[in-house]
């Protein structure tokens, strides 16, 4: 796996190696002292991929298209309980966010994923293109010796198309069932239930995208992190959600934020107009997401 960061700017390399130091230190602080096997516990490799790996990243935060990539992170880990994202890694990833949108000592937002060497592996097997791609063209920051990605088993035509439409069929059509939902429980003032299927509408819309194009999703329901990854995709869905102004930007946040508050929070308040600007945000997603899907599947129905 490559190793050398050359072609990013000083500024960016200093960024990432601030990053892997919080990783490690936050890791080493939730995993504490333990006995018996979780003794052996550890991250094995953190890879940088995505835009910032291979180049094409986009740092235009101030201008009125107003995006900004992400360094995206895969941590491999040897055990699965590191895995667990409350337990060893939530704090990391509150710090990380802490310190690019508030204290600013990073100028880069970041999103990590973390699974263990056997889970990766597993998708390399099964052809998942996230991570063969990922095995690609990623480059690690750290890791340790003797820990290889295995070679990469790419799916037949058929098998890559029959995948693709199945997780179509079914995320879509979910993503629908959800935006339906939304209508009947404002139509029917119960607006905490409007507000959390609307914000499932979306997830299960970046699900599917992912899903269709990469074989895999990430178990989040972070829409923030879920956008992130789908936007590398394609522009086209950048075009779903305008952040010239932090007005609207605060807006796609609350829907974020609706998977929890909409059933935990007594304080958690949506106005109509709100309802209003995502209903139709949402709308314009699935336009987009169904038009990328269908391409794709015409992509590969072309090459059985």
């Amino acid at each position: 796996m490559k190793t050398e960061l050359d072609h990013l700017p000083a500024n960016k390399r200093r960024e990432l190696d601030r990053v892997v130091r919080i990783l490690f230190e936050e890791f080493e602080d939730a995993h504490g002292e333990p006995t018996g096997p979780r003794k052996l516990g550890r991250i094995l490799k953190i890879i940088l991929y995505g835009s910032y790996a291979t180049g094409g990243w986009v740092d235009e935060p101030h201008t009125k298209r107003g995006y900004q990539s992400d360094f995206d992170l895969l941590i491999i880990v040897n055990q699965k309980e590191l895995t667990d994202w409350v337990d060893y890694w939530e704090k990391a990833a509150e710090r990380l966010d802490r310190e690019w949108s508030i204290t600013h000592k990073l100028h880069t937002p970041v999103n990590f994923i973390v699974h263990t060497l056997q889970e990766v592996n597993d998708g390399l097997a099964h052809g998942r293109s996230f991570f063969m791609d990922l095995a690609r063209d990623g480059i690690a920051l750290y890791q340790v010796d003797n820990c290889e990605l295995h070679s990469p088993k790419p799916k037949t035509p058929q098998e890559a198309y029959d995948a693709a439409k199945q997780y179509y069929d079914k995320w879509f059509n979910l993503a629908i069932t959800s935006k339906m939902g939304f209508q009947f429980f404002y139509d029917n003032k119960r607006f905490e239930d409007a507000a959390y299927n609307l914000q499932q509408a979306c997830e299960r819309l970046y699900y599917c995208v992912l899903l269709v194009y990469t074989f895999y999703t990430p178990y989040s329901h972070n829409l923030k992190f879920l956008r992130s990854l789908a936007e590398r995709l394609s522009p086209r869905l950048v075009e779903a959600w305008p952040r010239e102004t932090r007005k609207l930007e605060a807006r796609f946040l609350k829907l974020k934020d609706a998977y929890v508050k909409a059933k935990h929070s007594e304080h958690f308040r949506m106005t109509d107009e709100e309802f209003a600007y995502l209903s139709e945000r949402i709308e314009i997603l699935g336009k987009i997401v169904s038009e990328l899907c269908e391409e794709k599947l015409a992509e590969l129905q072309a090459r059985i």
